[in-house]
């Protein structure tokens, strides 16, 4: 599996948590990448990228201001800081580059945010 999830739980409504994303090759260092999530019955959606270089990142609306992506390429890791957590973030969480690549996609990492 080129990328791995975790950091993935149950948490309260307005908790933390922080994701992280490990690479067995080079895929982290040499790609743009980010972050997805699919809640059930619902499309995998992005929710934020970082730039190789890390000087520059996006995320959609529904996160904004609440959730922070990180990386640390000497690591061959990415990061997904949650804050704020609703219970519409339930979903599971996926890395991958940017644009993403069906054959990098892992097992994902469940989040569970109750009310």
């Amino acid at each position: 599996v080129p990328l791995v999830e975790s950091g993935g739980g149950l948490v309260q409504a307005g908790g933390s948590l922080r994701l992280s994303c490990t690479a067995s090759g080079s895929i982290i260092r040499m790609n743009a990448m980010g972050w997805y999530r699919q809640a059930p019955g619902k499309q995998r959606i992005f929710i934020a990228a970082i730039t190789i270089g890390g000087d520059s990142t996006s995320y959609a609306e529904s996160v904004k201001g609440r959730f922070t992506i990180s990386r640390d390429n000497a690591k061959n890791t990415m990061y997904l800081q949650m804050n704020s957590l609703k219970p519409e973030d339930t979903a599971r969480y996926y890395c991958n580059a940017v644009p993403y690549s069906n054959d990098y996609w892992g097992q994902g990492t469940q989040v569970t945010v109750s009310s």
